[in-house]
């Protein structure tokens, strides 16, 4: 089955675009756009895309907004891929604080969207660049190391959530660690549950507010 896709933009010629590059793939089908996110909790739940590709500033419904509603109102959503002009926008950090699972820069080429799109539906690796790094470190807080201390990570569980906060995939992960993929696979979902993360973003976001992970 081929991933599915929902693009939401404003702009004509940003959805035109990432239809034709998506659409060119034999894996890829774009399934419907929006102009906004106020329209995107509707067309998720009668179409049911693997990705929703979201501008993250729109006129109505912001992407930080968008992907809450999404998150909160649609049983098994889909995964959330935010698209900006500038990769240091604090709002495609809001939107991954918000649950979003990566982000996309407008400008980037086009085996750099597709890339996006399959990481993102894959879910085992993250899309969080250096710029997002740090100002996920500037907004650490004492909440965020207190839940860190409760988590009372293993030394193993540790330096996989430091191998993730790297990006690194399982796969990645299991061969820098000398381990299985399922050994992996397992810490992750270890990590994920003592830090109450819906999935690896959050992980890494808490690791990065937390201080636990320093940007660089």
């Amino acid at each position: 089955m081929p991933l599915t896709v929902l693009l939401v933009d404003d702009e004509p010629l940003v959805r035109a675009g990432l239809r034709a590059v998506l659409e060119a793939q034999s894996d890829i089908t774009v399934v419907g756009e929006a102009v906004d996110g106020a329209a995107v909790v509707p067309l998720v739940r009668e179409l049911r895309p693997d990705v929703v590709a979201m501008d993250v500033r729109m006129p109505l419904l912001d992407g930080i907004d968008a992907t809450r509603a999404v998150l909160r109102s649609v049983p098994d959503p889909p995964k959330i891929l935010v698209i900006t002009t500038f990769e240091n926008d604090e709002y495609v950090y809001g939107a991954l604080r918000a649950g979003a699972d990566g982000f996309l820069l407008k400008r980037a080429r086009p085996a750099e969207i597709v890339h996006a799109v399959r990481l993102v539906a894959g879910g085992e690796s993250l899309l969080f660049p250096a710029a997002v790094r740090r100002l996920a470190a500037e907004y650490g807080n004492p909440s965020a190391r207190a839940a860190m201390a409760r988590a009372a990570l293993t030394e193993r569980e540790s330096a996989v959530l430091r191998l993730m906060a790297r990006g690194l995939s399982n796969a990645e992960i299991a061969t820098d660690l000398v381990v299985g993929t399922e050994t992996v696979k397992s810490h992750v979902s270890a990590v994920l549950a003592k830090l109450g993360a819906r999935d690896r973003t959050q992980a890494v976001i808490a690791a990065y507010e937390s201080g636990f992970v320093a940007p660089g």
